[in-house]
């Protein structure tokens, strides 16, 4: 275990730790790995055994994937069956965040590069989902993960974005990590393509993006910076919580190593890194 002082030292790590008012987890290499397919889940050591000690104290908890192969009830759903004791409300995903952002900005209609486990969270908050046929008009295009993605996909999406339509990612991360390594996602690849021809940058909702992290923690009922969010990507978690003010907490069970951590800037350097979650329980506060 590894830790870094906090506020130029100015607040002790302890205190940081015991003062978190709820906690974000990343899924895959954190809480569980599955395959590259992201099927086959299995709970990480420690895994459950540190959520049901934080649902005992009072903790709230939540997990937020960049993953949208399923519904955020799905994902619930498949947790539960391997063992996590947790709510629908209690499983995030770029969906989620979308929607917020989404309904907030007035896009209601959303041309969508991905399957039902990205485009039927936004169907039920009542936003129209736009086929990527032809040269359709939405107000925002939006890619997640999506490995039948074709090139007529990608001319109607271009359409879609020459004509006004705001370009959204789920993930602009390269991998996730599974039980076999590393694998490849999705929506950065296509992202890239859209970007290339259109010239239009893309915007995330997921992580490591605020979107994301405020639409965690007004679940969790905390400001962000009184969060810790544990995960194993520099890039996606760490950027994120340092963005924000919250606490990083880094696992070194996913896709890097803890040697990965040392030579990181400071807008990606975790506060704390740990081998394995069972490490975290006794550092965090007893009851909220």
């Amino acid at each position: 275990m590894t830790a870094e002082p906090t506020d130029e030292g100015a607040v002790s790590l302890t205190d940081r730790l015991q003062s978190v008012r709820g906690i974000v987890f990343d899924l895959d290499g954190t809480l569980v790995l599955g395959d590259r397919r992201n099927h086959g889940l299995t709970p990480l050591p420690g895994a459950l055994e540190l959520t049901a000690a934080l649902t005992a104290r009072g903790l709230p908890w939540l997990t937020f994937t960049n993953g949208t192969t399923r519904t955020p009830e799905a994902y619930a759903q498949t947790l539960r069956g391997i063992g996590f004791d947790l709510s629908d409300d209690a499983m995030l995903t770029p969906a989620t965040s979308a929607v917020d952002h989404f309904l907030a900005k007035g896009h209601r209609s959303v041309l969508v590069l991905g399957g039902e486990g990205l485009k039927e969270p936004l169907r039920q908050a009542g936003i129209e989902i736009v086929e990527p046929k032809g040269k359709p008009e939405a107000d925002a295009v939006l890619a997640g993960w999506y490995r039948e993605f074709t090139m007529d996909d990608l001319e109607a999406a271009c359409h879609a974005v020459f004509g006004g339509a705001t370009l959204y990612s789920c993930s602009q991360s390269v991998f996730f990590a599974t039980g076999d390594g590393r694998a490849l996602g999705t929506s950065r690849a296509i992202c890239a393509m859209l970007s290339s021809i259109t010239g239009v940058t893309e915007r995330v909702v997921g992580k490591p993006s605020l979107i994301g992290l405020h639409c965690a923690a007004q679940r969790l009922g905390a400001a962000p910076q009184e969060l810790a969010v544990v995960g194993d990507d520099p890039e996606l978690e760490m950027a994120m919580a340092r963005d924000a003010d919250a606490l990083a907490i880094a696992v070194t069970t996913g896709i890097h190593p803890a040697d990965r951590y040392t030579s990181l800037p400071p807008e990606q350097s975790p506060h704390l890194t740990i081998d394995g979650l069972g490490k975290l329980l006794g550092l965090l506060p007893l009851s909220t």
